[in-house]
């Protein structure tokens, strides 16, 4: 089912049928968004093109391509993100209002396939984001696409040289995770909050603790504070 927070529009299902004669079936779309204004802005421009199925609750896990529409990354989210990731029947664009490169990252590593601002998002730029999902192909704003490919070169060079101090020291999730600890949440309580499992949750903060050459959890909170790395 749905997430509680986001919800896919009942009203907006139409029945599966071919686009028209000679064409193949249109490609199932489920819409998720938290926010009822910016889900109706979506699901009105796709409704008229004759390309796209929307889906309903029922269907929404079968459709192939699921379109989560939100302003910001935040913890809900990628909480959804996570769950989408784990369904093979779809593949996952985001429309978002805005995205930074260490944003970016996370919800690349939360499987989704394609990327379109809400500024741009006209009926034909759903549409091409729609259809190139459908043909397994990823879509990625130019000018973000080079912030990324600069975000993970800094990660690169910083676990070359990790003496080398600057913000791309610890990835957006490890920076997520260290700072759950330093808001005094355990494990199970991180895992919860990021989707990630206990063991994951673990991993991550072992990893960062040797990486670092720190002593604990509490030395590596305080490591990252000092220095500006959360």
């Amino acid at each position: 089912m749905p997430d509680a927070k986001f919800r896919v529009p009942s009203q907006t299902r139409v029945t599966h049928r071919a686009a028209g004669p000679g064409r193949p079936t249109r490609v199932t779309v489920a819409v998720y968004a938290a926010d009822p204004v910016l889900r109706v802005g979506v699901v009105q421009q796709l409704r008229q093109r004759p390309e796209v199925d929307l889906v309903d609750d029922a269907d929404a896990g079968a459709a192939e391509v699921s379109l989560v529409v939100v302003d910001k990354v935040d913890d809900e989210c990628v909480a959804l993100l996570h769950r989408l990731r784990h369904n093979n029947a779809t593949r996952t664009g985001l429309v978002i209002g805005t995205l930074g490169a260490g944003a970016l990252q996370r919800v690349i590593e939360c499987g989704v396939a394609a990327v379109l601002r809400r500024i741009e998002a006209d009926q034909d730029q759903l549409l091409h984001l729609v259809m190139a999902m459908a043909n397994g192909e990823g879509v990625l704003p130019g000018d973000l696409l080079g912030k990324l490919l600069s975000h993970v070169g800094s990660l690169q060079r910083s676990a070359l040289d990790p003496g080398a101090l600057s913000l791309s020291t610890l990835t957006t999730r490890e920076a997520d995770m260290l700072r759950l600890v330093s808001e005094g949440l355990d494990t199970a309580e991180i895992a919860r909050k990021t989707s990630y499992s206990e063991r994951t949750v673990k991993n991550v903060l072992h990893e960062i603790i040797t990486r670092l050459q720190l002593r604990n959890r509490a030395h590596a909170v305080g490591y990252a504070l000092r220095n500006g790395l959360i």
